[in-house]
This record gives C-alpha cells, sequence and structure tokens, in this order.
C-alpha cells in the first residue's frame, strides 16, 4: 500500500510539474512578445516612415496610431507574463485574453512586417494553448 502511495505523489508531482512548465513556457513568451510589441510600437511612433505597407492591403491604419496601440499592448502584456509567474487563475485567464489580442494585432500588422507578424501570431498561439493546459489526471488501473 505505501508503494501505491507514493507512486500517487509522484504522478501527481509530475502533472503539477508539467503544468508549471507550460505556464513558465507562456510567462517566457508573453514577456519576450510584449517587449517586441513594445519595440514595434515605439518603431512607428518615432519614425512614421521606417515601415512600408503593401499597396491594396484590405486593412488601412494609421500607422502612428497603430504603434501606441502595440506599446500600450505590450506593456500590459509584459506586465501579465509576470503576473503569471504567481500562478493566479486570473492571471492565465488574463494571459489567454491578451495573447488572443495580440493574435488580432499582428493580423493587422501584416502588411507592415508580414514574416514577423507571423512569428508573432504563431508564438502568441502557443502562449494560449500553453495556458489553457490543464493539471494531468493519472488514470490508475
Amino acid at each position: 500500500m505505501a508503494g501505491s502511495v507514493s507512486e500517487t505523489g509522484r504522478d501527481t508531482a509530475r502533472g503539477s510539474a508539467a503544468q508549471s512548465g507550460w505556464t513558465v513556457f507562456a510567462a517566457v513568451m508573453m514577456i519576450f512578445g510584449g517587449a517586441m510589441a513594445i519595440l514595434e510600437g515605439i518603431a512607428a511612433i518615432a519614425k512614421d516612415d521606417l515601415f512600408v505597407s503593401t499597396r491594396n492591403y484590405v486593412f488601412q491604419f494609421n500607422l502612428a496610431g497603430w504603434g501606441w496601440v502595440h506599446l500600450i499592448l505590450g506593456v500590459v502584456v509584459v506586465l501579465a507574463g509576470f503576473a503569471l509567474f504567481s500562478g493566479a487563475l486570473w492571471a492565465r485567464a488574463v494571459g489567454v485574453v491578451l495573447a488572443g489580442l495580440l493574435v488580432v494585432a499582428h493580423f493587422l500588422w501584416l502588411p507592415y512586417y508580414p514574416f514577423w507578424s507571423l512569428v508573432l501570431i504563431a508564438i502568441n498561439i502557443f502562449v494560449i494553448w500553453a495556458l489553457c493546459v490543464g493539471p494531468q489526471k493519472s488514470v490508475r488501473a
């Protein structure tokens, strides 16, 4: 019987370690993605002619205004990424919402930096997945 209890303890510890590992991954990626959004925002605000947009793109925005959106969203995402290290459930929910907003923001950023936008969209989708992974339940026979 004692072996069964220790096995259960190890399985539970392994499941929580995997869950915390995905949370740490999501936190680090959110801090990275938020920092990149901050830099994109600063570049768009400081030098409006730095970015070249494609012609006849469906979405056309004022680049300086869009830079402010990236800057503010990036700061909030970095703060949420640091909050994830606390392990609070609200931080996970906020992280999912903010990563979703970044996916939309980078989709709309496609005409200015297509490849970089696709990379950050993929990172934010991984963040959403990592934050939505629930605790692993061990199945005992």
